[in-house]
């Protein structure tokens, strides 16, 4: 007999289908490209296709390739797929070259079978979307349902399933046993459908496929009594959870032995995300350090004769889960504050050297950091660490402040690019970027990061900076 009260996180039927047909592809245009160039397909090409195949899979669980895209975009579901396979076919190229069988590979059947499988994947995916579309249009595939409380959950709910038709749902009305002049006081332009008796009874007769209860967690016995008479019926039911629902930070099932929990705040970079993550960030800070060498040996000598002091300040910041770590930086102040006291910079500030004016500006201050990446302390992309001063300041003012430490603190982040980079002299400022930092945990994927990474060469290096 299964453990009861076990809460499964939902996984399609079709998922392991979709996994078939994308390996599939690979091979079906894996042997194809051989065919068109006149080589022989052996067990060497079979290894290519395997590896390519594995890669991509694991790339794609990653990247959310095998989520729902119902509510998604079409070209977010296009790029998230270009993603994947771009960083498997990266890999393959890597784990060719080094084991040297690529000279054994045809390059232009290689290429054909990148460019034409990327096309496959996509191709199938789209036309599946347009078949789902164009059968919701009809009225085929979709479920009818209703929604048990009337809040601002339940509205909110309810605008979601009448903005996106491609989920296949149909709304049809909201069910409540409260008193109903208190219910028309704080909604007096909605009309309930009936009591949750009614909803069950017309649901026993298949007139809803999805119920959604959303009411206060607080209301825990009223909660329990719909489930059990839900029980009694073959809808699919679902919590729509009132607490933090702004400030679940990658919420996620879990268990402890036979115990289903739910992860209120926890990182998305771990297993394979983070060994994703650490390898861009070790692949992309050797090629930066590599071009910056001489430009960083100009600046460093600089600093060190047009002002007194070290060419490098290392300031005690936080780090990953509020550990402490130490970050690098060209000194570009006379005096350097680490203590229990930090003066945030400002505009014309006295304490700012001539060089360091300029540094900092153009954020060649930060350039040694790509020391502390490569170091394991700090990543390319994440949210910008503050001074421990600062921390222990701010945590104190700002809800979950401390939740930007559930990731590695970045060089350049989403906050920065838009917007809130510099002085943070007033606390609007600072929950600003408190907020857009949780936000860029929340949403977290590599492309993600690529993208910061580029609008942060045309938005973040040549703005306002004086922190």
């Amino acid at each position: 007999m299964q453990n009861q009260g076990m809460i499964r996180s939902h996984q399609g039927g079709f998922n392991f289908v979709y996994r078939i047909i994308d390996i599939s592809i690979i091979f079906f245009f894996l042997n194809l490209s051989t065919q068109c160039y006149g080589v022989a397909y052996g067990s060497l090409y079979t290894t290519a296709g395997l590896i390519a195949s594995i890669v991509f899979i694991l790339s794609a669980e990653s990247l959310g390739v095998y989520r729902s895209w119902r509510a998604s975009t079409a070209m977010r579901m296009l790029t998230t797929v270009a993603g994947a396979w771009a960083l498997a076919a990266v890999i393959f190229l890597v784990v060719v070259f080094f084991t040297k069988i690529s000279d054994s590979l045809s390059r232009i059947v290689v290429g054909s079978w990148i460019v034409a499988s990327y096309v496959g994947l996509a191709s199938w995916r789209m036309a599946l979307r347009w078949l789902l579309r164009s059968m919701r249009s009809k009225g085929y595939n979709t479920r009818t349902a209703a929604i048990v409380g009337l809040n601002e959950s339940a509205l909110k709910m309810r605008s979601q399933i009448q903005s996106k038709p491609d989920l296949g749902i149909r709304f049809e009305g909201f069910f409540d046993d409260r008193d109903t002049k208190r219910l028309h006081e704080d909604h007096p332009d909605e009309v309930l459908m009936g009591s949750i008796r009614e909803l069950i009874a017309r649901t026993k007769k298949g007139e809803f496929d999805l119920i959604f209860i959303a009411l206060p967690l607080k209301a825990q016995k009223r909660i329990a009594d719909i489930l059990e008479r839900c029980g009694d019926t073959t809808a699919s039911v679902h919590l729509i959870p009132d607490f933090f629902t702004y400030n679940l930070l990658h919420a996620r099932m879990g268990s402890v032995g036979s115990v289903q929990t739910l992860s209120v705040y926890e990182t998305p970079i771990s297993g394979f995300n983070d060994v994703l993550k650490r390898c861009f960030d070790i692949a992309f800070s050797s090629v930066i350090l590599m071009l910056i060498a001489l430009p960083m040996l100009f600046i460093a000598a600089a600093v060190k004769f047009t002002s007194p002091g070290p060419v490098i300040f290392k300031q005690a910041r936080y780090g990953l889960d509020g550990k402490r770590i130490f970050v690098w930086k060209f000194r570009s102040m006379s005096t350097m504050d680490n203590g229990d006291k930090v003066v945030q910079a400002k505009k014309g500030d006295a304490r700012i050297t001539k060089v360091g004016a300029f540094i900092r500006k153009t954020s060649l201050d930060e350039l040694p950091q790509f020391i502390n990446v490569l170091q394991g302390r700090m990543s390319v992309v994440g949210p910008r660490p503050h001074a421990v001063a600062h921390n222990e300041e701010y945590r104190k003012l700002i809800p979950y402040y401390m939740l930007r430490h559930k990731v590695k603190p970045g060089i350049t982040g989403w906050a920065q690019i838009n917007g809130f980079r510099g002085e943070t002299d007033t606390l609007d400022k600072m929950e600003g970027r408190i907020d857009c930092d949780l936000e860029y945990i929340r949403n977290w994927s590599i492309l993600m990061d690529v993208k910061i990474v580029i609008l942060t060469v045309f938005k973040g290096f040549f703005g306002s900076h004086v922190h």
